[in-house]
């Protein structure tokens, strides 16, 4: 066959199982550059998809998917799977509106066992499903594919040590690609690899431990010991022995002859309890731009296939990323006190740059969000400065460890917290809708979250001098507004908004980067004759009581609105208007926020526009307050 040949005649992997297993590497072949077409048009995963071609094909090749299930771990890898289950036609639509999720999504296909988009939940999903298996009689097989980055993570380890203590029959391929292929993993090691995933290795393991059983007890665990640690010797899987597994590999990932026979032997595999089959790939595999990538390609826009260089627009303003980044690193130079920690996104998070500075105030805790927060309440508690750099929904992980090792203990550890509001493309599960509610709910918790990258700078350097309690800023991903950074940062004082525009009739009470919405909003509702105020919060919690307190006395209409879940912001503010009986006979109150259900990935105008939280709805909201009528509401608003 010619070059795209294999995958026109693959509709699912049962077309694929038809094949012979001599056209597998042509299949691969092919997948791997329609993996490359794919991403250079959409954006996307790159490094981590390419990578496990070869393995993508022969899984679904020796295992019955989808009564066999595959559980993809963080699910950014899962590229060539989507492929190969019946996608192939529409991923040109990847993460994009109404399109396929960049993720595994159960709603997307029977194929896509468990969804994921965070790390390290293979093991106990797949164990939860071997485990229903088992109490419903059924026979088929369940494949976790975790990679040694998620391995990082401690809830990796409870699922093993949870699984080794259980007969539930569970293959666990761990995807080491923290390595390039080193010699070891050849043919040699492929030998040993076939011979202890055998059936006469394992019988002849047990006969040796039924004989070692009627030794006298000291004999008995030496004997135990020996053979356990031999193959440890040999093979490098001592600990994941210990932890109960039966260890296989390492084994070359993209050696289809290597990987075929020893998948087919775990596959056959009649022994009780869980299996783990070490894979060793490279991230990028195949392509040498994504290869020699000091990322691997990890996450990329869209790019040109023959040189690799990647496509971007010439940013309009600095993103809030670096911006956060250069404020800290300002405030670092001047404190040697200041630390940074981030969970395995240093680039992601701009603390890249605040290590080539710093190196040694500099810590990457890997994808242990947990770990990461409690060692930033220990540098607190030891008179450091910790700034815990952590995406909203991955802080969203730690969040007994705020409660309880943090907040408890009123320790001034200071959450930058990236990714707030709605992100794009990456859709629902990196969505920073929660982080207000989860965290203002906390006593004596500072909460900040900035309009634009000025008030960025300024409130890095408001919480680098707190030093009584926690405190956190949120601010969103991508591009600032173009606002001009102030040349130091100054701090603010604590619990202040700032009245950006005066007015009389509505007052619009943002928090955070819907600023210049509502400034949108209000020269709309201007030009229908309405005055409006509109306010910078700055703060969720301490809440500006006098100036709320104004809004409400002084305007018909007072709309809150923030990028963020019910319960948050609106919520703090309607409890302070009660209770200071404000309610009573007061203004109209209208809260804006995310709405309660989660919104599929987008452009983030788009999904602004499905929240209800551009410009257009708080005008829409205002003049409903106010009881216009419907032609004033839809008349729309200037660009």
């Amino acid at each position: 066959m010619n070059k795209t040949d294999y995958l026109k005649v693959i509709d699912d992997p049962a077309d694929l199982r038809q094949l012979p297993e001599s056209a597998l590497r042509g299949v691969a072949d092919e997948l791997r550059a329609e993996t490359i077409d794919v991403v250079a048009r959409t954006g996307g995963h790159l490094g981590a998809g390419l990578g496990v071609v070869e393995l993508t094909v022969a899984l679904h090749y020796v295992f019955e998917t989808p009564r066999d299930k595959l559980v993809w771990d963080v699910g950014h890898q899962s590229y060539p799977h989507k492929i190969l289950t019946g996608r192939r036609d529409r991923m040109e639509t990847l993460r994009q509106g109404g399109g396929l999720s960049g993720f595994t999504k159960r709603a997307e296909s029977i194929y896509d066992s468990f969804g994921a988009a965070h790390s390290s939940t293979s093991i106990s999903a797949g164990l939860g499903m071997a485990v229903a298996r088992d109490l419903s009689g059924g026979d088929h097989h369940v494949v976790c594919i975790i990679g040694d980055g998620a391995m990082t993570a401690g809830m990796a380890y409870e699922a093993m040590n949870n699984a080794g203590s259980m007969n539930s029959r569970l293959i666990v391929i761990l995807n080491d690609n923290n390595m390039s292929i080193a010699p070891n993993v050849g043919a040699i090691s492929a030998y040993l690899s076939r011979l202890i995933s055998s059936r006469s290795y394992r019988s002849v393991r047990h006969v040796a431990k039924q004989l070692a059983q009627h030794l006298p007890k000291p004999l008995e665990r030496a004997a135990k010991r020996a053979e356990e640690y031999a193959r440890g010797f040999a093979t490098g899987g001592t600990l994941f022995e210990e932890l109960g597994f039966f260890y296989v590999g390492p084994v070359d990932g993209h050696n289809l002859e290597h990987l075929l026979p020893v998948l087919r032997n775990v596959r056959n595999a009649k022994n009780d309890g869980p299996i783990l089959l070490h894979v060793v790939t490279e991230k990028g595999h195949g392509y040498k731009p994504a290869v020699e990538s000091e990322d691997k390609y990890h996450g990329v826009s869209k790019f040109d296939v023959v040189t690799g260089a990647q496509a971007k627009a010439k940013a309009a303003a600095p993103q809030y990323t670096k911006v956060f980044a250069e404020a800290l690193i300002q405030e670092a130079a001047r404190d040697p006190k200041i630390v940074a920690i981030t969970a395995a996104m240093p680039s992601g998070t701009g603390l890249d740059l605040f290590a080539a500075r710093f190196p040694g105030r500099f810590f990457d805790v890997g994808i242990a969000e947990q770990h990461g927060v409690t060692f930033a309440a220990g540098l607190a508690a030891e008179g450091f400065r910790p700034f815990a750099t952590i995406y909203s929904t991955f802080l969203q992980r730690a969040y007994d460890q705020v409660v309880h090792d943090v907040a408890i203990q009123s320790l001034p550890v200071r959450f930058a917290i990236d990714r707030a509001g709605l992100v794009g493309a990456d859709g629902p599960t990196h969505a920073g809708a929660f982080d207000v509610t989860y965290l203002a709910t906390l006593p004596n918790f500072v909460i900040m979250a900035a309009a634009d990258e000025a008030e960025l700078v300024n409130m890095v350097a408001t919480a680098a001098r707190i030093d009584d309690r926690p405190s956190a800023v949120r601010y969103p991903r991508g591009e600032g507004t173009g606002a001009t950074l102030p040349a130091i940062g100054q701090p603010i004082e604590i619990g202040r908004g700032r009245v950006v525009r005066e007015g009389s009739t509505v007052a619009i009470l943002s928090l955070g980067a819907r600023l210049q919405e509502c400034l949108k909003a209000a020269d709309e509702l201007g030009a229908h004759g309405f005055s409006t105020t509109v306010v910078d919060a700055r703060f969720a919690k301490p809440l500006d009581h006098d100036l709320v307190r104004r809004l409400a006395r002084e305007h018909e209409v007072l709309i809150t609105i923030e990028e963020g879940s019910i319960g948050g912001f609106a919520a703090h503010v309607l409890q302070f208007l009660a209770q200071d009986g404000l309610l009573d006979g007061g203004p109209k109150i209208r809260p804006m926020t995310l709405p309660d259900f989660f919104i599929d990935q987008d452009t983030p105008q788009r999904m602004y526009d499905v929240a209800g939280l551009n410009a257009s709805h708080v005008v829409r909201t205002a003049l409903k307050a106010l009881g216009k009528n419907e032609r004033l509401i839809e008349r729309p608003v200037r660009a």
